[in-house]
């Protein structure tokens, strides 16, 4: 069997220390996720020059819910269905706000706004690759194993 491959090619790192990968602004600094190569859609910037970076891994959780129904396609929920919590997390440099589903076995009653969070990469189930494919996730950073 081979290795599990993202999700989303060219979205994220994998590894011990994985990190969202975005742009910036080459003229006023703004970040983007996932990338932009177009425009600047800052107002105040005319810009069409971006440089690829890697996101902090950090942030702080700024809102978050649960997810109790079976997603709809392309999703490939596992079977039985398990409900997840799904978090958005204010990236520690960036301040941007990034959704993501929280980490298997942690749900919506362990989270609360303002705890520490950090990006993860598991394995999610998928029909065509019986590896799985790897997709982001955020996960408490007290809750560390």
């Amino acid at each position: 069997m081979s290795e599990p491959q993202p999700v989303l090619d060219g979205w994220f790192t994998t590894g011990d220390a994985p990190h969202l990968i975005g742009t910036r602004c080459s003229a006023c600094g703004s970040y983007y996720f996932p990338k932009q190569d177009d425009y600047c859609r800052n107002p105040a910037c005319e810009s069409t020059q971006f440089e690829t970076v890697e996101l902090s891994r950090t942030g702080t959780l700024w809102s978050f819910t649960n997810a109790c129904y079976t997603p709809p396609e392309p999703y490939i929920a596992a079977e039985p269905f398990v409900p997840y919590a799904i978090a958005a997390v204010e990236l520690e440099r960036e301040k941007m706000i990034v959704l993501g589903q929280v980490v298997e076995g942690v749900g919506v009653e362990q989270l609360r706004a303002g705890l520490a969070m950090e990006l993860v990469v598991e394995t999610i189930p998928d029909r065509i690759a019986p590896e799985g494919r790897l997709v982001w996730k955020w996960k408490p950073m007290e809750a560390r194993s």
